[in-house]
């Protein structure tokens, strides 16, 4: 949202967000109470990261608690999730530099809580993937961001989650310098983004696991070293793999990429393109090599070549790779696990199809 002039900014969302309460005033649901915010915990959560779409409806819904809405507003998804006892939350975006004025900040959460009443949303979950340098003006704001927000939801919204997304590792990865001990107290989760963490490459230029298993696991314990509370941290699995250009395939199998800079690391993952789970599972099949296994990484990946000839090396994660960082999340008690995206596996009738994507559900749970 471009910010407004200063004056005006409190008011103007103000009367937006007043005329957007009262516009959905009336429940869309077949039944009234589906509504209703939904309070309580569950011992263990499954937070679904849903982009839009109708694929929701073949979600294993005996699984999930949570569901963030980053498509656009689908009241059928509300509903639904609703009648299977789910929470539905909204997302919550803004540029830094905007909220570090307080009068911007407040009217930036007022529109949010606004927002949620209207929608009969449950929460936010606050996706903020900024640079931030440690103790500059963003990042005592992005801190005051999440303690003010999570105080007008729970108020205003009682029973209501507030989430926030972090990188894999509290140590500055793509420069977020958050005050992650700070910003866990005061929501009631962190989203660990367990992927992309090929995003800073200081190495050799070369294709990798998306989510190599010792770094995920050993990023977890930079966590709890930190005295943040396990039940405060939720475990994001990525059900998508990169698809890396190889500049040169080795004897060995290494493929050399380019080098994409990024936050100042030399290489990154932006060399390659994210690929979805569905597209894999019909790439491989057809590939050079078939699946193969790294077992330092203990991730699958394979070869193949592209209608120019040129050979390509995807990296990805399956329900073998998953299984062992789900069983994590058990021994170390943390809050429960998550994926981006719930909208990407194959949810057609196929047969194979089908058993693949309830493996995939499945895998959440541990080996």
């Amino acid at each position: 949202m471009p910010p407004f002039p200063p004056k005006m900014s409190w008011f103007l969302v103000f009367v937006v967000s007043l005329i957007a309460v009262c516009r959905a005033s009336v429940c869309p649901c077949e039944r009234a109470e589906l509504c209703q915010q939904i309070h309580g915990e569950r011992d263990f959560e499954v937070f679904v990261f849903d982009v839009g779409g109708k694929t929701w409806k073949s979600y294993n819904w005996s699984m999930v608690t949570t569901v963030a809405m980053f498509g656009k507003y689908d009241a059928e998804l509300m509903c639904y999730a609703h009648s299977k006892g789910a929470r539905v939350v909204l997302k919550g975006d803004v540029h830094l530099s905007y909220i570090v004025d307080q009068d911007n900040r407040t009217a930036w959460i007022m529109e949010k809580v606004n927002l949620a009443k209207s929608q009969f949303m449950d929460g936010i979950n606050i996706d903020i993937e900024q640079a931030v340098e440690d103790g500059s003006p963003e990042y005592l704001a992005l801190t005051d961001l999440v303690k003010e927000t999570t105080e007008a939801f729970h108020r205003e919204i009682p029973g209501s989650q507030v989430s926030f997304d972090v990188a894999w590792s509290p140590k500055c990865i793509d420069k977020r310098c958050y005050d992650y001990v700070t910003i866990a107290e005061f929501c009631d989760l962190l989203f660990v983004m367990s992927y992309d963490e090929q995003s800073q490459i200081m190495g050799d230029c070369i294709a990798m696991a998306n989510a190599p298993l010792s770094q995920t696991l050993d990023a977890y314990n930079q966590y709890l070293n930190l005295n943040i509370e396990p039940k405060k941290l939720v475990m994001g699995v990525p059900w998508y793999g990169y698809d890396y250009p190889c500049l040169n395939l080795s004897q060995e199998g290494i493929c050399s990429i380019a080098e994409v800079p990024f936050r100042g690391a030399p290489c990154s993952d932006a060399a390659g393109r994210q690929k979805p789970y569905s597209w894999i599972m019909k790439q491989v099949n057809s590939s050079m090599s078939g699946r193969l296994w790294d077992s330092k990484q203990h991730a699958p990946y394979f070869n193949y070549k592209d209608q120019k000839g040129k050979i390509h090396q995807v990296w990805y994660d399956d329900p073998q790779s998953i299984g062992p960082k789900a069983d994590l999340v058990k021994s170390k008690g943390l809050r429960g696990i998550g994926m981006w995206n719930g909208n990407i596996l194959d949810y057609s009738e196929d047969p194979v199809a089908r058993q693949q994507t309830a493996m995939m559900w499945n895998a959440l749970l541990g080996c």
